[in-house]
């Protein structure tokens, strides 16, 4: 594989990326000066230098906002497609989404999105093993993502003589701007949220929250700093989830689910390795203990891109645009009803005729920002 061509709307992102991946991988990149795309048309400049029908596959890793519009134009051009996560940060987005994925499938387009963690060998592993009753029911499920402030959503104020264009420094500091990126509720918990409710092997249907800011001087943005929301399932079982970012509190990063003969470790230090168990009963006791996942453990960043290259290698039928898009709303419910005080549900979020952008895809470099 070789990186044929690039596309931004900042030139300074293109470069610093270009040059950490020359670095890195000075074989792979085959990206001259004139495959080197500025503005937010670039993405279909980039798209073309791809060729219809073939092993291409057109990377989309711009904030969420934008991914429906590059999507779109992948399948006009019959291109292979691995997106990020989350696809979508409403339901208007997400909807399209869909609808658009329908013309992917029509044309047999393979089309990865980026939840590593459904990808990770140990994670599947315990899945299974769920599956077929190791835990017994599944009653509870608990997921972690509490730990300091992160850099990009702790925004200040615009410098002009930085940022010219406000349009352009909301993009750079998208995780800041629910429009952008579902603020960093979307764009981080979703992986823990996500592996929780795979493991129930459904998504849940409700969600109440709440959440708040702390005292942060003179760092604004639209983000909360602190969330705590209880998904409901169908059969009435519970998905806890505590998002925090704070200085001098207690951290966990983790994913843990409770059935009715015992309890599992889905995922217990960051993302990779999963470090997976699971035990009889409901406390961490060593002699209770059921089994672990092997060690080392195979990389979910690298599985889930040889997953997809075998899937087009071998043309096999392989589209993941829906479990992103549930992922998506699923996690973009917990936000909306932490900062709205209300209940939701599913389909209240994903039929909601509130979109944060509607007008994304006409954007230019001298708009102004929807927000």
């Amino acid at each position: 594989t070789r990186l044929v061509a690039m596309a931004d709307v900042s030139e300074n992102k293109l470069k610093s990326s270009f040059e950490a991946l020359s670095g890195k991988h000075p074989d792979r990149m085959s990206v001259s000066e004139d495959q080197k795309f500025i503005g937010f048309e670039a993405y279909k400049q980039a798209i073309d230098e791809l060729r219809p029908g073939s092993a291409d596959v057109v990377i989309l890793t711009t904030p969420p906002a934008f991914r429906w519009v590059h999507y779109k134009y992948a399948i006009e051009k019959g291109v292979n497609v691995f997106m990020e996560k989350p696809v979508c940060v409403d339901g208007p987005s997400g909807r399209r989404l869909l609808a658009l994925n329908e013309e992917a499938k029509k044309k047999g387009l393979k089309v990865g999105v980026g939840l590593m963690c459904r990808h990770c060998d140990r994670r599947q592993e315990l899945f299974e093993k769920i599956q077929d009753g190791l835990i017994g029911d599944l009653t509870m499920m608990r997921a972690y993502r509490m730990m300091g402030p992160v850099a990009s959503c702790f925004t200040l104020p615009r410098d002009p003589a930085v940022y010219p264009s406000e349009l352009l420094w909301q993009i750079d500091r998208f995780h800041s701007f629910l429009w952008l990126s579902g603020g960093a509720f979307s764009d981080f918990n979703i992986h823990n949220i996500d592996e929780a409710w795979w493991m129930k092997k459904g998504w849940p249907v409700e969600a109440i929250a709440s959440g708040g800011r702390t005292e942060r001087g003179d760092y604004i943005d639209q983000n909360f700093d602190h969330y705590n929301v209880e998904y409901a399932f169908e059969d009435g079982s519970k998905l806890f989830f505590q998002g925090r970012n704070a200085i001098g509190t207690f951290n966990e990063f983790a994913t843990y689910v409770h059935g009715t003969k015992g309890w599992a470790v889905v995922s217990a230090a960051r993302h990779t390795p999963a470090k997976s168990m699971a035990f009889t009963g409901q406390a961490m006791d060593r002699d209770k203990l059921l089994g672990r996942a092997e060690q080392p453990e195979p990389n979910p960043y690298d599985l889930e891109w040889e997953d997809l290259m075998d899937a087009i290698v071998n043309n096999k039928e392989y589209n993941e645009v829906e479990r992103g898009v549930k992922a998506s709303v699923v996690t973009a419910m917990g936000r909306f009803a932490a900062h709205t005080g209300q209940k939701v549900t599913y389909d209240q979020v994903l039929n909601s005729e509130h979109e944060f952008a509607p007008d994304v895809d006409k954007l230019t470099m001298d708009s102004p920002p929807p927000l």
